[in-house]
């Protein structure tokens, strides 16, 4: 009360203030904002500050303390803050708020506090590895005051910073973990280490049981190891018989003879535990594992039946209620609880586990109609039958414990149609009702009539639906007339079910007339063996799409054949296949039947035959592989055999024969033989054309020297084939050229290469222009004859340097009379000097009078100087 009146003086004499002063001047009512920091958390000073002190400036009392940061220290009511409620280090806000009061243009103020960082007070702990996880928090000393909770912890093991929650389960030992408050402001960072100490649990492991089925055979476990059905057990524990069976003998006995607990005490469970004794620390408890050997006899229900009832009409699906009956029949199945499942095939693929009892050896449950909710057949199948008490430790010989439900439709014709039909006069045929779709499948009476130009009613048929499609027959009988009709269904009824229904399916029937084979005749043309033979036949009237069925006799024979025929003004012709000629003579083919296949209606027929024969075909004539040379340019004409009735071919298929001019070449030749218009078949030989190569020249070896005397043997030894070159003086149809013939200068000489083996000339030659100027060394006996008598006594009658062509082949000779007027100029391959003078290009015409002359020489090679000298002409 006496802080509330204070608080009153003061609003009074605040009041008082402002009405003495200046309304210009405004109060802070709230005072100013404060700040505060707080390090030592535990102090008994810390439990209580009065933020209402920490306010700066002249803030009025009474106002009212707002928490900000939702700090959790703070008596709003009286302003005083327990820094030890507060479980965090940091800075917090305080609002101090002033209402009701005029004249206050800020009637708040925050005291800002800093709360220092606060490490606890540490507790060792001894825990046991079950814990499998810790909270380090509960290491500190519950006698104090505990740490705050925004700190951070390091295992000073790992050396690494680490949640307060630690797993244990695979600790053992003493742990040393340090848990600290960072620094906040002016205040330090402050820590506290707890130890842990951790004892190892004795493990008795996990265990399993050993579900055995007696009637599997037990052979295999007559020395079953308890420890085997443990997983991570420690080593020392014990084992004892919880089901004293008597197995276990001595205290460190852990195997057990499964067959004998058998035979001794039958199926059951027997039950063994394995204990790890607690011997380091009371804080860990003892570690029990118990284990059971189950063993159970398998049901066999291979004797049994399981049947559904019952099957069903469409109508009476809403209705209808189903039961599931096992009979045990022969086999050997007690009575008692049991739980089964089954499975249902069908639209919606159903399945159920349920529990029922044998009862006198009958199981009877429910099944649900929902399974079967629309037409159709469903197969429930039994998976799986076991007494409730079981492990399951044998699999139940189930077998096929099946039943078929189904629900049949009510037989609807509406939507289905009978398919137009055509028959033939005097013809069964057949009726189709197709799209069907309301028919299910199965077997069916219907009962029809027909009205047109066939009249009956009252007829019946059976027919099979398969995906709503039937077909049943139409005796022929009912066909007599031709013409049309309609056939309307009146009824069908469901063979087995007996469920019916009304009908009203019409239909309509073409009956057709047969074919008009009076006029009809067959001709057959004669053909060689293996061509094909073409029968025409006349006669078919009108007929424009028909199938011909034919047989033949004679030198061929064969069953009846059909062949389609699309006649035009009632004549038709076709090829017989060759198959059905497999013999040469004659033969006679005979019309069977004709079929007017727009209609499908066939008339026999009975004496129309013709005959026609198959000449034989000369066989293939003899022939072989044949080879010529090239160079002979063999063609047709040379292969044997030859003569007018061979025909060679380059083709397999024997297109176009070869003119006898036909150059041969390496390719396969065909030949045939014809006789009597009849062509043999093929013979292939291969024709093989020889060759050699063309001689080649050796460098420069068309030069020599003419002063040697080359001939074409000195040519021969300058190629490649000494020994069997030949030469002609043309490339082609020349002379053969002996060796000693004498080379000529600038003469051109045609080489082939004769091969002994192949026994030919090469197609190709080398041609070869000879040079007889190749002389380096001028003879002693080389020398200018100095006169000659062109009297036509056939004895010196041109003046002629002897050899001079071939040791100086670029010589110039001019010749002057004593006057220097030029008579004559030489050079290589010019006529020599017969005495005459002629006017051509400046030269004196007319023969040369007696006397001397005079000429000038130059050599044109090396570097033989001209010369000049003279020559006497005598007649």
């Amino acid at each position: 009360m006496v802080k509330k009146y204070i608080s009153f003086l003061r609003i009074i004499l605040f009041l008082f203030f402002l009405s003495v002063v200046p309304n210009k001047i405004y109060a802070q009512c709230a005072g100013e904002d404060g700040t505060l920091t707080v390090c030592d958390i535990p102090a008994a000073s810390s439990k209580a500050i009065d933020l209402y002190a920490q306010l700066t400036g002249s803030p009025l009392s009474g106002g009212v303390w707002t928490d900000i940061n939702g700090s959790g220290g703070l008596d709003p009511d009286t302003g005083i803050l327990d820094a030890q409620q507060i479980r965090r280090s940091g800075i917090f806000r305080y609002l101090y708020t002033v209402d009701g009061i005029g004249l206050c243009p800020d009637n708040t103020a925050v005291v800002t506090v800093t709360i220092g960082g606060y490490a606890g007070v540490p507790s060792n702990t001894v825990i046991c590895s079950s814990s499998k996880t810790y909270n380090l928090f509960q290491s500190f000393n519950g006698l104090f005051l505990g740490p705050q909770s925004n700190g951070q912890w390091h295992d000073n093991t790992t050396k690494k910073d680490i949640p307060s929650i630690i797993d244990v389960i695979e600790l053992e030992g003493n742990y040393s973990f340090t848990y600290t408050m960072p620094a906040r402001g002016s205040c330090a960072a402050v820590s506290s280490t707890v130890i842990i100490s951790v004892f190892r649990k004795p493990e008795s492991g996990d265990g399993s049981n050993l579900r055995l089925c007696a009637t599997d055979g037990l052979s295999g476990y007559t020395n079953v190891d308890l420890n085997g059905l443990l997983k991570d057990q420690d080593p020392d524990g014990t084992w004892t018989d919880e089901s004293a069976t008597g197995e276990l003998t001595f205290g460190g006995d852990h195997f057990v003879d499964a067959q004998k607990l058998y035979t001794k005490f039958g199926a059951g469970k027997y039950d063994y535990k394995y204990t790890v004794l607690s011997t380091k620390n009371p804080i860990c408890t003892n570690s029990e594992t118990t284990v059971s050997i189950i063993i159970e006899n398998k049901l066999d229900f291979s004797g049994a039946k399981f049947t559904v009832n019952s099957d069903i009409c469409e109508t009476e699906i809403s209705t209808a209620v189903y039961t599931g009956v096992i009979d045990r029949g022969t086999a050997v199945i007690p009575d008692g609880n049991y739980r089964a499942s089954f499975v249902v095939s069908g639209s919606n693929n159903a399945s159920e586990s349920f529990s029922a009892s044998f009862v006198n050896g009958i199981m009877t449950f429910p099944i649900k109609s929902e399974y079967f909710p629309k037409v159709g057949n469903y197969t429930i199948t039994i998976t799986d039958i076991y007494l409730e008490s079981s492990s399951r430790a044998c699999n139940n010989i189930i077998n096929s414990l099946k039943d078929l439900l189904s629900v049949y439709p009510i037989p609807d014709l509406i939507g289905a149609r009978i398919e137009p039909v055509q028959a033939c006069q005097n013809t069964a045929s057949l009726i189709t009702i197709s799209e069907a779709t309301r028919v299910a499948d199965g077997i069916y009476d219907i009962s029809y009539n027909i009205a047109g130009v066939n009249n009956i009613s009252g007829q019946t048929a059976r027919v099979t639906f398969a995906g709503g499609i039937a077909s049943f027959t139409l005796p022929a009988i009912l066909n007599s007339q031709s013409g049309n009709s309609v056939i309307t269904i009146t009824n069908i009824k469901h063979i087995g079910t007996s469920c019916s229904n009304t009908a009203n399916l019409r239909g309509n029937t073409i009956v057709n007339p047969l074919p008009n084979v009076t006029n009809l005749k067959i001709q057959a043309t004669t053909v060689c063996f293996g061509s094909a033979v073409t029968a025409s036949v006349t006669g078919l009237g009108t007929l424009t799409d028909v199938t011909l069925s034919y047989t033949l006799s004679g030198a061929n024979t064969a069953t009846v054949q059909t062949i389609a025929l699309s006649p035009i003004s009632g004549n038709a012709s076709f090829v017989i296949p060759e198959t059905l000629l497999a013999n040469t003579g004659s033969t006679t083919i005979k019309i069977e039947n004709v079929k007017n296949n727009i209609t499908g209606c066939d008339s026999p027929v009975s004496t129309v035959s013709a005959a026609f024969s198959i000449n034989p075909i000369p066989v293939a004539p003899v022939s072989t592989d044949q080879s010529f040379c090239k160079s002979e340019g063999a063609i047709i004409g040379n292969l044997a055999p030859s003569g007018p009735q061979f025909k060679w071919y380059n083709s397999a298929t024997l297109t176009t024969p070869l003119a006898n001019t036909y150059l041969l070449k390496d390719e396969t030749y065909y030949v045939t033989e014809t006789t009597l218009s009849c062509t043999s078949s093929a013979t292939m030989i291969k024709v093989t054309i020889k060759d050699t190569p063309a001689p080649e020249l050796n460098t420069d070896g068309q030069n020599f020297c003419g002063l040697d005397a080359p001939t074409l043997a000195s040519l021969s030894n300058n190629t490649n084939v000494p020994s069997s070159v030949v030469w002609y003086d043309a490339p082609k149809g020349g002379t053969l050229l002996p060796p000693t013939t004498a080379l000529v200068d600038k003469g051109k000489y045609y080489g082939f290469d004769f091969s002994s083996s192949e026994n030919c000339l090469s197609y190709e030659s080398l041609e070869v222009i000879v040079s007889l100027t190749d002389c380096d060394t001028v003879p002693p006996d080389f020398f200018i004859p100095d006169g000659f008598s062109p009297n036509g006594d056939g004895v010196n009658d041109t003046f002629v340097i002897p050899n001079i062509d071939f040791l100086f082949p670029d010589y110039y000779l001019q010749i002057f009379n004593r006057y220097g007027n030029r008579m004559y100029e030489g050079f290589k391959d010019k006529a020599s000097w017969d005495g005459t003078n002629w006017e051509t290009g400046g030269f004196t015409h007319g023969i040369a009078p007696n006397g001397v002359y005079f000429y000038t020489l130059q050599f044109n090679k090396g570097n033989k100087p001209p010369i000049q000298g003279r020559l006497y002409l005598n007649r």
